[in-house]
């Protein structure tokens, strides 16, 4: 899940377990480098070649976030020793991951048996040959039956040529939050299409000078607006290949709404985490469209805005659009290492980690992308009574409107937009001025990372 950015220099052993062990020794295997554990030779099975499997602590690395789950799986789970490493989970696309795989792969030794990232794009490298670091799950690891529950789309980003190398964590999907007490008392309704939603953010500038309903000033901007309106700035069309097109009807009548709501004063140029946002606008939020972790991470943990005020509806669509589409903003992934002398513990804690009510269901701060668990996070979320409406059918039709259209490049789009697009709005330049130039950047990046970039 995205949420406040974390910042961790490095990878550090959990309260229990901090002092001993180096990072670079973390796994106690003698291990070969082509990737085979305990000097033997591998086995293929379950479509790659396995190391020779052996006894021994599963090492599993977590951010702060996911270190509950880890704690939880060993307690209820007490005949599976864990090694629990906390480091950064690639958090704003450190790449702290892929740099020590790197380093294990020349080293021979050192390759976690599970990890959690934070980004949605470490397959892009990971199942690489240069890397062939994670191991393919659907074909044997993990039963069908169970990749079947996760929702419509949810691992596409842990595809690779038809291959599932990895499972989504949770879901970022956005959906439109709004303060329904302040609309009722401006007697103002929920928008349904992007037509609306501009008419109420003009409405709002004028009668209620100061409100707000929209933020454009978070590097993640583009994943709210450009992807839920079918922005082809981010086409992956191969695994070393992206088409980039900011400039279609798509991009620009998207770029024209929020360029007018920006101008007119009712959407915001300064992120929802800054100090200037939390201090000053924190209290004339009327809507905002966002992921599915605004709830619980900006709204009640942020801003702490109480009880009964904060609810869900669907995002605007266009009028006359058939297929209703929407953006994500973060959601993690957990992979299993290809290297891994202990995969039948590593897959046990995988899926445990991914479907468990126990964690998915009962404590994971954000939107499970396993279907049955996501049942139970969103009654838990009723029943704790913070909503001023049921959230469970806007986000739940959310879940399966991800648009398919923007793919999980090796680059990062969120730096691309910080660089690019975020200067020039805080200096007064239109999103539809910058379009070419966004191109251009995000262009650059794909280069930069090996892709051949189509335009």
């Amino acid at each position: 899940m995205t949420s406040m950015p974390r910042t961790s220099p490095g990878p550090r052993k959990s309260r229990r377990r901090r002092a001993g062990l180096a990072l670079a020794g973390a796994l106690a295997l003698t291990l070969t480098a082509c990737g085979g554990g305990g000097g033997g030779e591998t086995t293929t099975k379950d479509g790659f070649a396995q190391a020779p499997q052996t006894d021994g602590p599963l090492t599993v690395w977590v951010d702060s976030s996911r270190l509950p789950a880890a704690q939880l799986y060993e307690k209820q789970h007490p005949g599976t020793k864990l090694d629990i490493v906390t480091y950064d989970g690639d958090a704003n696309g450190s790449n702290y991951l892929q740099t020590k795989v790197g380093l294990f792969n020349r080293t021979g030794k050192g390759w976690p048996d599970v990890v959690f990232s934070s980004q949605n794009n470490e397959t892009s490298w990971a199942a690489t040959k240069a890397f062939s670091f994670t191991a393919p799950l659907d074909k044997g690891l993990v039963p069908k039956d169970t990749l079947d529950k996760f929702a419509p789309g949810a691992n596409d980003p842990c595809t690779v040529d038809g291959t599932l190398y990895c499972l989504r964590n949770d879901l970022s999907q956005v959906v439109l939050w709004y303060n329904k007490s302040l609309l009722d008392q401006f007697k103002y309704q929920v928008p349904a299409t992007w037509e609306e939603y501009q008419a109420l953010g003009e409405k709002v500038a004028a009668e209620h000078p100061g409100y707000l309903v929209g933020d454009a000033g978070d590097t993640f901007t583009p994943e709210i607006f450009l992807w839920a309106g079918k922005c082809g700035a981010n086409q992956i069309t191969g695994a070393k290949a992206v088409k980039v097109d900011t400039t279609s009807a798509n991009c620009t009548r998207m770029a024209t709404l929020m360029d007018t709501l920006i101008q007119k004063g009712s959407m915001s140029v300064s992120g929802v985490f800054s100090t200037d946002f939390a201090k000053n606008k924190a209290d004339k939020i009327l809507a905002m469209p966002g992921p599915a972790w605004y709830g619980g991470a900006v709204f009640k943990d942020t801003f702490k805005v109480p009880a009964g005020q904060i609810a869900v509806a669907p995002l605007p669509q266009w009028a006359g659009d058939p297929a209703p589409s929407t953006g994500n903003v973060g959601g993690g992934t957990w992979l299993v290492s290809a290297h891994s002398a202990h995969l039948k513990a590593a897959v046990d804690f995988l899926t445990w980690v991914t479907t468990s009510d126990d964690y998915q269901g009962a404590l994971a701060p954000g939107y499970p992308a396993y279907g049955p668990a996501a049942t139970t996070w969103l009654a838990k979320q009723k029943a704790g009574g913070y909503y001023a409406n049921d959230i469970t059918g806007p986000l739940q039709s959310a879940a399966g409107q991800v648009w398919s259209g923007w793919g999980y490049g090796q680059f990062s789009q969120e730096a691309v937009w910080a660089a690019t697009v975020k200067p020039g709005l805080t200096g007064g330049k239109t999103i539809v001025s910058m379009l070419p130039s966004w191109a251009d950047a995000i262009g650059d990046h794909a280069k930069a990372a090996g892709y051949e970039v189509t335009r």
